[in-house]
């Protein structure tokens, strides 16, 4: 400095006044800068961090089992690897979305066309590409390394028996969301509630860290626990199969009932369907046709006529009724036995199967009380299972009846029912008049263990004396003899009581009944004297043969007499 000059030394001054002034206004702007962070807006910027680096994080709950009576899984949800894509990343790497959508294509089956388009919309950051893959497919996808593709793990509901009981439990879509059968009725409960926590998040809205989740239990939906049994299902599914397959029939269905307590211990259709593929199977196979058909029921339902009849007193158990050879006029109209007696008693207008007889008992009885007594056994009425789709079946008031009417339903024609309505009446009879209510739920289960529900037998109404019940009971042992039209249902060492029904299909197109079409049926009790099961079987539109003793009799004998020994 001293050897500047005045001028250089004044200059050289300046500028470090300057340079001084500069950084006491930069440390000044530092401080206020601080000041306003760390005072003034400090609660502003806590929230804006929090709001950033915190979110909330909404938990699924584990849809609930489903269980048979013993305990024996029926539904069941699962971890699964679902693939997904980020598109936005794609591009920003510079990758060929095609050669992507190929590569996923080759791996997991998915359509690479569509696939490719997806990928393409650059603006998104997330798209499926497929849900629920193999754990193969998954482990693939991750040894292929590709850009902007990642997996995460979803539940999965799965049926670890197959096609067991499919029309019974439903299944659920991709979501977790019940579609038909149980898992869409009784959704809500299997569901369970949704749980929100709070969760620290990375830059990338990433989970980083919950205090909540630090040894919480997953959040479940309730268990199911139903009266199904597993062993008796799969008998009455096997045997449905066989029979319908064997006369060559387009469907069926089975309903196995513990008549002491309304339980319903196997309910079968046919075709079947696998839960954990519904997509490929058409809606016909799904349907649960015990619940969802209605037929005509035929003779089935001549024991019902009687007992009403024997209540009301307008005949006598040991009364001898003359079927005038088999041929009885109403009005313009005729009803012919299939084949011709002069004079029957009531245990043998059963075992035979007489039109005739039972039409002139309905004569007796008359359209009201005859009405009202198959209302009284559940017919024309929802039994209240809780399975979607379930028809009430068609029984018009009498008021709407014509004269050939109360003649033609007290035979079965102009009627309708469905194969549980039937099983439920048949109860009646077996349990010695008391109507109760079918049951599939024996209880449902919180997670904690609390118990949700709990199924208890309904009594809803007696509809016959405890001594009529028995006196058609015993007269419908003859239906299995050798004289009558189901020798084939039959067991031996036990004594079984039960009715067949012939039923032609009624034309809903053209009207009156459909040529070559008919319902095969048989339903009846066994130990005839100490009821412990209901089976009735329903076979539709057989073609080798279609009398219900020769197609449903034998069904009935195949199934009670397993379920017998399983029950012990």
């Amino acid at each position: 400095m001293r050897n500047l000059s005045a001028e250089r030394r004044f200059g050289v001054r300046v500028r470090l006044a300057a340079l001084g002034l500069a950084m006491l206004a930069g440390g000044g702007a530092v401080l206020h800068k601080a000041w306003r962070v760390q005072v003034v807006e400090a609660d502003e910027l806590a929230a804006m961090a929090e709001r950033r680096y915190r979110g909330v994080l909404t938990l699924q709950p584990r849809r609930g089992t489903i269980y048979d009576r013993s305990g024996g899984e029926l539904a069941v949800s699962l971890q699964a690897d679902s693939v997904w894509a980020n598109p936005r990343a794609i591009a920003r790497a510079d990758v060929d979305p095609a050669t992507v959508a190929q590569r996923l294509a080759r791996l997991l089956g998915v359509d690479a066309r569509r696939l490719t388009e997806r990928l393409r919309k650059r603006r998104r950051a997330f798209v499926w590409v497929r849900r629920h893959v193999t754990p193969r497919q998954a482990e693939a996808v991750r040894d292929a390394k590709l850009v902007g593709v990642g997996l995460t793990r979803e539940m999965r509901r799965y049926y670890p028996n197959r096609d067991l009981a499919a029309h019974l439990l439903g299944f659920v879509n991709v979501d977790g969301k019940g579609i038909e059968g149980l898992e869409l009725s009784l959704d809500e409960l299997l569901r369970g509630e949704r749980r929100r926590v709070e969760a620290l998040r990375d830059a990338r809205h990433r989970v980083v860290f919950s205090d909540a989740l630090l040894g919480a239990v997953d959040p479940y939906g309730a268990d199911v626990y139903l009266t199904i049994d597993k062993h008796i299902q799969h008998v009455a599914e096997r045997e449905l199969r066989l029979a319908v397959r064997t006369f060559e029939a387009r469907g069926g269905s089975v309903v196995v009932m513990d008549p002491r307590n309304g339980e319903i211990l196997a309910m079968a259709s046919a075709p079947g369907f696998n839960p954990n593929q519904p997509g490929r199977y058409p809606a016909a196979a799904r349907r649960n046709r015990a619940v969802t058909d209605r037929f005509e029921p035929g003779s089935t339902i001549k024991p019902f006529t009687v007992a009403a009849a024997l209540a009301a007193g307008v005949v006598r158990p040991g009364e001898r009724i003359d079927t005038e050879g088999g041929v009885l006029q109403i009005g313009d109209d005729v009803i012919r036995d299939a084949h011709r007696h002069e004079v029957l008693s009531l245990t043998e207008v059963l075992a035979y199967s007489s039109n005739v007889a039972v039409a002139k008992i309905a004569q007796r009885l008359g359209r009201a009380r005859l009405y009202r007594a198959l209302r009284r056994f559940g017919f024309g009425r929802r039994t209240g299972l809780p399975l979607p789709g379930e028809t009430a079946g068609l029984l018009r008031h009498y008021r709407k009846w014509y004269e050939l009417d109360a003649a033609t339903i007290a035979f079965g024609q102009g009627m309708s029912t469905t194969t549980v309505q039937l099983a439920t009446a048949m109860a009646a009879l077996a349990n010695g008049g008391r109507l109760l209510a079918p049951r599939l739920v024996r209880r449902v289960v919180r997670p904690d263990g609390s118990v949700v529900r709990e199924g208890r037998p309904e009594l809803r109404r007696r509809v016959v004396p405890r001594s009529v019940a028995r006196t058609v009971g015993d007269m419908l042992t003859t239906v299995t003899g050798p004289e009558g039209t189901a020798p084939e249902a039959a067991i031996d060492g036990f004594l079984v009581a039960g009715k067949t029904g012939t039923a032609q299909k009624a034309d809903y197109v053209r009207g009156g009944y459909a040529k070559g079409k008919w319902v095969a049926s048989f339903v009846g009790f066994v130990p005839a004297d100490r009821p412990r099961l209901v089976v009735a079987v329903v076979v539709d539109e057989p073609v080798v043969a279609h009398a219900g003793g020769i197609v449903a009799a034998p069904v009935f004998r195949r199934i009670a007499s397993e379920a017998l020994r399983h029950l012990g």
